[in-house]
């Protein structure tokens, strides 16, 4: 009978890479004591490690980012403009103006 995959919420995940970060316990141990694999403690220490930038990111610099529109919608709006305006002078030569 296979077993239920556990999920983990965001603070569990925090606190276990904190733990590893930290180093006062091994790997296997963090492992043991939470009842999670080593490799997966790891790969939570990484993505803490690789996130962290992030916190410190000013409010600015997200916003600005978050706000500007693609590169791939504005070319999308463009095209859908084009098609439009040229409906709009067919339909003024065509009825005589």
């Amino acid at each position: 009978m296979p077993r239920k995959r556990r999920l983990f919420e965001g603070a569990f995940k925090a606190k276990v890479a904190l733990e590893a970060i930290r180093g006062l316990k091994t790997v296997s141990e963090l492992a043991a004591l939470h009842k999670v694999h080593p490799t997966q403690i790891t790969l939570w220490k990484k993505q803490l490690l690789e996130g962290a930038a992030t916190v410190f990111e000013s409010g600015a610099a997200k916003k600005a980012t978050t706000e500007e529109p693609s590169s791939a919608e504005l070319y999308e709006q463009i095209g859908r403009l084009k098609i439009e305006l040229d409906w709009v002078k067919k339909k003024v030569a065509a009825d005589g103006g």
